[in-house]
């Protein structure tokens, strides 16, 4: 191994390794959305040791955590545009095996929109989870496993998606999803 990389090696085993149970901690405090931490820790711990080849670094914690928050941020957006686009696949897909009036296909697809974006107001854990057991069709263990969270807290946030969703449907007129609400 050349003299460089030993260097640098012992520099990451020093400087960078001792911070990640805490960078694990702040991730899933900070980001409980990210499906994945151990997939934004490896890349965080990557993209250091590049950088450390590139130029020396002052301080490799405060390196270390910007780049994992950059990562981490970037991950949950993907998601939330993958979700977007789960969303609107939903709301395009046919609700009806009969062919419909126009009438009633606007006012399907007017509601399937308005359903579209009262899930999209809604706050990111709970947007989350309410996808993953609404839309996907996961059990409550398996969406609790998942996010890391308790099979309780996915069952109140589901509740919590439903009545928001309830409630903006309401605010905007649509009292009902189904043909024979109003």
């Amino acid at each position: 191994m050349p003299h460089h990389e030993t260097d640098t090696a012992r520099w990451f085993s020093a400087e960078v390794q001792p911070h990640e149970p805490a960078l694990r901690g702040y991730l899933r405090g900070a980001f409980p959305t990210v499906r994945d931490v151990d997939d934004v820790v490896q890349e965080s711990f990557l993209r250091i040791w590049r950088a450390r080849a590139a130029q020396p670094i002052q301080s490799a914690k405060a390196f270390l955590f910007q780049v994992a928050r950059r990562l981490a941020v970037d991950t949950v957006r993907r998601d939330r545009l993958d979700f977007v686009g789960d969303v609107r696949e939903f709301a395009g897909s046919s609700v009806y095996e009969e062919a419909p009036g126009a009438a009633e296909t606007a006012s399907t697809l007017e509601r399937v929109r308005l359903l579209t974006d009262a899930v999209e107001a809604l706050p990111a854990r709970c947007r989350h989870v309410f996808v993953m057991r609404k839309l996907h069709g996961l059990s409550q263990r398996e969406t609790a496993a998942r996010l890391g969270l308790s099979e309780r807290t996915v069952e109140v946030q589901v509740s919590r998606g439903m009545k928001r969703c309830a409630e903006y449907l309401r605010q905007r007129g649509v009292a009902g999803f189904h043909d024979h609400e109003p």
